[in-house]
């Protein structure tokens, strides 16, 4: 099949995908999918400036119900982009953006790439302790907060009893952009602070500062600060940046895995890899017709799938990001009536919400035409309710931040090309083996057990100053994604677990996932994990953490009775322990790690 070029001046033509040899899959791709894609060597800026070019009218953001268009934007993307090679910032500078979804961190992280810098996206829940590590392991020298949390960045950068040597605000650095560091365990020269109010309509700005600022303190001063800049000031600036010259190799991202198996390491995404997924993902969606559209952006900015399966693919078609700062139900159901989002890419636990909460069903949310839920499994039940709410296509995926992040993913309009439980099949370009366990080199026939391996064109080069762990992911081409599945004769993968979370009951297999499937149809059960805990005699035995749905109650014998009918013997667990919540992530993935050292810590006491 001929190769359909995707230049970031040309729209995705549609093509009728012929199997490839070794890639069934691609038989299964929708209509107007094409089978493999030609990309541009053109780093990520160029997306936004062809986008500007072609619809530099349109609505880049929605933000409490204010508009930015695309010219809006990249006025400030260009000012803030100059601003910071006044500051010092180079080719390869760090810059580390600590924000929630706002119309800011758009104009950071696209003024930081116009500078050359490279951007570390970091969580803005984290402690000083986690900023600091990231700060120092990526080795950052400017830093984008959010006011209110200055502070956690300023004990991160400058701790109690630091001297520091960085200029007061508007004093401007030497020739060398050579600002000494704040302290001896950052790099860091310049923190750029902004509100959130900053790209609120006016009267709910006003109402911010009566509501929050004053009631609950969150006015932080830091203008008297040594290396200290506020962001409007950046931006009302009216500069150009200097031109920097930019490569597809160069490392546009420093992206931190979320350290939910150990210390986050920063996977280096370059230019190439980020344009590669930002493509293959605009071909999946092509069913949803050109340019425009609108997102609702609720996955953090901060992590690779908010970052590339919403903005950079909307920035790209030249759509508007509907963004949500924080997880608020009623929020969202009101912006979805009022906005009418066309895509909504999520994770389990948001479409979990908004099919239990009872107010769902007072708010239109028929526009939603296709969501791709990933970062951890989407149970079978409530992926079947929210299509009947909604209309919408919701269909699963899988990505990691080792691959910028999305690889497979379910055809989004093709009737009966779904598969339940399945994360889909390999997005174009895409090759995908399962591979045994011991060696990592032996292919597996089609159904049986092993470790999902992958190759294409958006792996990231390794991880930062890390080189045995990089030559552990990274083997012969392949990334060794440390995920158990399987693929069946139709070449759509199902993942069995973690490999690192498998439990093993008297030396039989018991994937965490496949427990938690069969919890989830019970009709009381909203919420399930797995682990294993220790048995002198079986080594391991499954135990269940349980959130009951709102109003609904079940025995614990009853939901191991209801397990017993689905479950091997073996498998079953022996223990279930009601809870009102479950340790997550940010983006929802529920911590196995953290209620397994919980119960190893109860155990012990």
């Amino acid at each position: 099949m001929k190769a359909v070029a995707l230049t970031v001046d040309t729209a995705v033509r549609a093509k009728d995908p012929a199997p490839l040899e070794g890639r069934p899959w691609t038989r299964h791709y929708d209509p107007m999918v094409p089978a493999t894609l030609v990309y541009p060597p053109v780093a990520l800026p160029a997306l936004l400036r062809e986008t500007v070019h072609r619809h530099g009218d349109s609505t880049a953001t929605i933000f409490f119900g204010a508009k930015r268009t695309y010219a809006s934007l990249y006025r400030d993307v260009r000012r803030f982009a100059a601003a910071l090679q006044r500051l010092g910032v180079r080719k390869g500078t760090r810059v580390a953006i600590v924000l929630p979804n706002c119309p800011q961190f758009l104009i950071a992280f696209w003024g930081a790439l116009e500078a050359g810098a490279t951007v570390v996206p970091t969580n803005p829940l984290y402690t000083a302790r986690e900023v600091e590590h990231q700060l120092r392991d990526s080795g950052a020298e400017a830093v984008v907060v959010l006011s209110r949390l200055y502070p956690v960045v300023k004990q991160a950068i400058r701790p109690h009893g630091a001297q520091t040597e960085a200029p007061g605000r508007g004093r401007a650095p030497g020739p060398e952009g050579g600002v000494p560091p704040t302290d001896g365990r950052t790099k860091v020269r310049a923190v750029i602070v902004t509100n959130i109010k900053e790209e609120m309509p006016p009267v709910l700005r006003l109402l911010f500062t009566l509501a929050k600022e004053r009631k609950d303190g969150h006015r932080q001063p830091f203008r008297d600060d040594p290396g200290t800049a506020a962001f409007a000031d950046l931006v009302g600036t009216d500069a150009e940046p200097s031109p920097v010259e930019v490569s597809p190799g160069d490392i546009a991202v420093l992206q931190y895995t979320g350290g939910t198996t150990g210390v986050p390491k920063g996977a280096m995404l370059s230019h190439r890899a980020l344009v590669a997924n930002t493509l293959q993902c605009r071909a999946w969606f092509t069913g949803l017709g050109e340019a425009g559209g609108s997102c609702l952006t609720v996955m953090p900015l901060f992590h690779v799938y908010g970052l590339t399966v919403a903005m950079l693919l909307q920035v790209q078609s030249g759509g508007a990001l509907i963004l949500e700062p924080q997880f608020d139900l009623k929020h969202i159901l009101k912006d979805i009536q009022k906005f009418r989002p066309t895509t909504f890419p999520g994770a389990p636990r948001i479409y979990n919400a908004i099919v239990n909460a009872p107010e769902s069903a007072r708010y239109d949310l028929r526009s939603i035409r296709a969501c791709i839920s990933g970062s951890a499994p989407l149970m079978v039940e409530n992926a079947k309710r929210f299509k009947e709410m909604t209309g919408g296509h919701l269909v699963e995926g899988y990505g990691l931040t080792e691959a910028a992040p999305v690889t497979h993913c379910n055809p989004l309009f093709g009737e009966g090309k779904q598969k339940v439980g399945s994360i889909g099949v390999p997005f174009p370009d895409v090759e995908a083996r399962i591979v045994d366990l011991e060696t990592g080199t032996r292919d597996l026939p089609v159904g049986e057990v092993g470790e999902l391996v992958l190759r294409g064109p958006q792996l990231m080069d390794g991880y930062l100053e890390k080189p045995e762990e990089t030559a552990q992911t990274l083997r012969g081409g392949w990334l060794h994604t440390g995920d158990i599945a399987r693929v069946d004769e139709d070449g759509y993968f199902f993942i069995v677990d973690r490999k690192k979370e498998m439990i093993i009951v008297s030396g039989f297999n018991v994937y965490p996932r496949e427990v938690e499937e069969v919890l989830a149809t019970h009709p009381a059960v909203m919420e399930s994990a797995a682990i294993g805990v220790p048995h002198p005699i079986k080594g391991e035995e499954v135990k269940a953490f349980v959130v009951l749905r709102p109003g609904m109650t079940a025995t614990a014998e009853a939901i191991i009775e209801h397990c017993r009918a689905g479950l091997a013997p073996f498998k079953v667990p022996k223990e279930i322990e009601f809870r009102e919540s479950l340790p997550k992530t940010l983006i929802g993935k529920v911590l196995r790690r953290t209620l397994a050292e919980e119960e190893a810590a109860k155990r012990r006491g």
